[in-house]
């Protein structure tokens, strides 16, 4: 039998705006219910961000995340993973803030500068509520700095924490530049490589585009690495099912799309992890727990961390 495939629910990000989707959660009880939901229904980690509750901006302040960890801790056994990535608009050392107090399991870490294109969306969502998701999202302007002195800043910063990596690589550049910092021995295996499809900027959601991440990911790293697939907007799913059939690990939720099916939005990440463990199962494999998560990616455990 295969390897039990791991599931992991980016709850709420900070590429979507509250406008878009009534389900996308922003105060921090939404988050808390919405990553025990998720975890409910078969999500092995929970991928989280902070937002300002009263406006939706995203907020990667550490007090900002201090309601969210705890609470989902005391309700639900889940992998908590913390974003470095916060949004393309913060600076590194704002980024890297929250990981670095709360020292959790798992952190993100984005592998190398792109553009970053989100205007595309104003098309589809022309009447926002509030005037910072129309400047945020209509900047044509954006590059998402992640240099070799800041990926080595976060891996320096996280270091002593003893706090993982889902290693986001958004291009094939990406992967040389992780197999860069395992050659200087900053990393070592096994690497949860989150493989990221269809955000402008990025390599495309083709599945020739995930054929060649895949393949450049097994030449570079062999067994040392995790695979983890995420395609955005309606991608979702069908890139889900690439990867699982390959058994691979996948990666859901609102924070990577607001939909569940073309036209359908969906209810809640929950729901979008429901419908790729129904993926899963349908090729014969299962969701990992928590405990397989654990033991699969040498993950410190839930209560070395500082929440």
């Amino acid at each position: 039998m295969s390897d039990p495939v791991i599931i992991t629910a980016a709850i709420t990000g900070a590429i979507h705006t509250p406008t878009m989707s009534e389900a996308l959660p922003v105060t921090p009880e939404q988050i808390v219910d919405a990553a025990v939901d998720a975890a409910e229904a078969g999500a092995a980690i929970v991928h989280l961000h902070a937002r300002n509750p009263e406006t939706g901006a995203p907020d990667q302040s550490p007090e900002a995340f201090a309601p969210i960890l705890g609470a989902i801790k005391a309700r639900a056994d889940v992998v908590i993973n913390i974003t470095t990535g916060g949004a393309p608009t913060m600076t590194v050392q704002e980024r890297v803030r929250p990981a670095e107090h709360w020292q959790p399991e798992l952190a993100s870490l984005n592998m190398g500068s792109m553009n970053f294109g989100l205007f595309g969306m104003l098309s589809r969502f022309p009447n926002l509520n509030h005037q910072w998701e129309a400047d945020y999202l209509g900047n044509h302007d954006i590059i998402f700095r992640n240099t070799f002195q800041d990926i080595g800043f976060v891996l320096d910063t996280l270091q002593s924490a003893g706090t993982r990596f889902e290693f986001e690589c958004y291009d094939t550049a990406h992967l040389y530049n992780l197999a860069h910092f395992r050659d200087a021995g900053k990393v070592s295996g096994p690497l949860l490589i989150q493989t990221v499809f269809g955000l402008l900027g990025g390599i495309g959601p083709h599945p020739d585009d995930v054929a060649h991440m895949k393949r450049t990911a097994d030449r570079l790293f062999g067994d040392e690495y995790v695979w983890s697939v995420l395609g955005a907007g309606r991608h979702q799913m069908p890139i889900a099912a690439i990867s699982a059939a390959q058994g691979g690990n996948v990666r859901v939720g609102l924070e990577d799309s607001i939909w569940l099916e073309k036209g359908v939005l969906a209810p809640s990440s929950a729901a979008q992890v429901t419908k790729a463990r129904e993926i899963i199962e349908g090729l014969g494999c299962r969701a990992a727990t928590p405990a397989e998560a654990r033991a699969k990616l040498a993950l410190k455990g839930s209560d070395n961390t500082a929440f």
